[in-house]
């Protein structure tokens, strides 16, 4: 597909007057993010920045986008992922609120990569990916725009692991800030957000009762604790895999039986990976697993569940419900993947909550201000978030509910910086 001279590609034009509807909902529950707007709007930080982003278009989303807005960014939006589009709310991007966007939920491979190259087309100077397929791009097939480029940010685990990468193997061309390593978006978007968001996509998909249930679950971080407790809370028989002895040990303790993917292939209702890793669910696996058994992914691509294996294995393939696939093997045992493999919680639902993304957004606003203020003086390499802006999304969230927490006196203060008092 080619784009074109286009400054939007979107499906439908007449969706955006239901977008604006489910922007303004999601701002009810981002109260940090619209703080950062009113300042930002004050201050313009961004001031005549062009900022390319390559993340999942939802209503949650457009306010971070709104936000760098006011703040002076001329932005162009694509999706991170083929499925994960909310198509109104991309529509009300580019047609209410005039931010160049080119999504469209469902679009196959060419239109995505096709999408991602628009956006680059823009120019950045800075870029905001979740996936890191915007910069690979840019990097690989683009990198004509490469010494326009000041600084990026990226969102989750996936990209960190692959700009860690990149930085490691010295071609990585601009410094990124890891959105994803801050405390107040892993502890709270990858565990709060994943474990509702995941179950919340699962139950639409089929419908099927959790209680009762053997729940396997692939990879213990912090995506992976997170939707463990709430399967848990469903009332599931929780099983968790792994292969990082320190993580499967805090499962054990954690209360879940841990099991090799091979021994919980045969006892397992639901799987869901979580682990950023590619063949998670193997060719071996599926050749053990019950008839009727539900597959999903939660990880950032589709690369979790081996799908070219269970294709070769399957002797048909057929829908049998929206997001449903059911693979029928030749012994006749039935497979159900979900959502094609890709992010469930996207694919079959609106993904995390809205005020658990207030806290990732407004990471990703104030790290890009960061960037703004201060690419000159760091190195091409992948940084953490600055703790001094970690500390302010908490401070600004608890704020917003309401909570108060205590200081340190001077006496306490004086305490923790010496050495001489003991026993």
């Amino acid at each position: 597909m080619t784009v074109g001279a286009r400054t939007s590609d979107v499906k439908n034009p007449d969706l955006a007057r239901e977008g604006e509807d489910l922007i303004e909902w999601s701002a009810r529950e981002m109260p940090v993010l619209l703080m950062i707007r009113e300042r930002f709007e004050q201050e313009k930080p961004l001031r005549d920045l062009r900022v390319s982003a390559c993340l999942h278009v939802t209503s949650e989303t457009a306010n971070l986008m709104l936000t760098l807005k006011a703040g002076g960014a001329d932005i162009a939006l694509c999706a991170s992922n083929p499925l994960s589009t909310n198509d109104s709310v991309a529509a009300a991007l580019a047609h209410t609120f005039a931010i160049k966007t080119f999504a469209i939920k469902g679009e196959d491979n060419d239109t995505y990569y096709a999408h991602i190259s628009a956006a680059l087309d823009h120019g950045p100077n800075f870029t905001m990916d979740d996936g890191a397929d915007l910069v690979t791009m840019l990097h690989r097939e683009r990198n004509d725009g490469l010494p326009g480029v000041l600084g990026g940010t990226e969102e989750t685990t996936t990209g960190v692991v692959r700009l860690r990468a990149m930085a490691e193997r010295g071609v990585l061309a601009y410094p990124i800030i890891a959105v994803n390593e801050a405390d107040t978006k892993h502890m709270f978007d990858n565990r709060y957000g994943t474990g509702q968001s995941t179950l919340d996509g699962i139950i639409r998909a089929t419908n099927v009762l959790l209680a009762g249930k053997t729940f396997v679950v692939a990879g213990y971080g912090w995506c992976g604790r997170g939707l463990a407790s709430r399967a848990k809370g469903h009332g599931a028989d929780v099983v968790v895999t792994e292969v990082d002895p320190v993580k499967a040990l805090e499962a054990a303790m954690d209360g879940f039986r841990v099991l090799p993917m091979r021994e919980a292939a045969p006892v397992g209702d639901i799987f869901v990976t979580v682990t950023g890793d590619v063949n998670v669910l193997d060719r071996g696996h599926f050749e053990r697993m019950k008839d009727g058994a539900i597959l999903a992914n939660s990880g950032h691509f589709n690369s979790e569940i081996n799908l070219r294996a269970l294709d070769e294995l399957a002797a048909e393939v057929r829908a049998v419900r929206p997001m449903v696939q059911q693979y029928r093997m030749s012994d006749g045992r039935r497979l159900h993947v979900l959502g094609e493999g890709r992010l469930i919680n996207l694919a079959a639902a609106d993904g995390h909550p809205a005020a658990v993304m207030d806290m990732s957004f407004a990471n990703q606003a104030l790290s890009l201000e960061h960037l703004a203020r201060n690419h000159g003086r760091l190195e091409r390499r992948v940084y953490d978030v600055p703790e001094e802006i970690d500390a302010e999304v908490a401070r600004l969230k608890l704020r917003a509910m309401g909570v108060s927490i205590d200081t340190l006196t001077e006496e306490q203060v004086r305490y923790l910086d010496s050495w001489e008092e003991g026993t």
